[in-house]
């Protein structure tokens, strides 16, 4: 998996490309850990994301948990695919997915 990041003030976009799977979340979330702080804005862009399995929710679940505390988060660009995962799990009903 590739992550693209782009910081702009307290704006923080984080692009995803490949697969967010066991091997890959712990490189999500370590890159969320050293750079949400002070952001109040955070995006998440899903356009190039092919995978995403319950270890990749986990660390979307976290993040969104301190965003909550902080800001917001949104999810954009999300493919059939990965939307019908966040159906079938109800996070739907968690995340901002626009």
């Amino acid at each position: 998996m590739t992550i693209t990041k782009n910081q702009n003030g307290t704006h923080l976009d984080l692009a995803q490309e490949g697969r967010l799977d066991t091997t890959t979340a712990p490189r999500l979330e370590a890159e969320l850990k050293q750079s949400v702080s002070g952001v109040t804005e955070l995006t998440l862009d899903f356009e190039k994301l092919e995978y995403l399995s319950s270890a990749g929710l986990r660390v979307l679940l976290s993040a969104q948990k301190v965003m909550n505390r902080q800001g917001s988060m949104v999810i954009r660009n999300v493919n059939e695919t990965i939307m019908e995962i966040f159906e079938v799990t109800g996070f739907v009903e968690i995340l901002t997915i626009a």
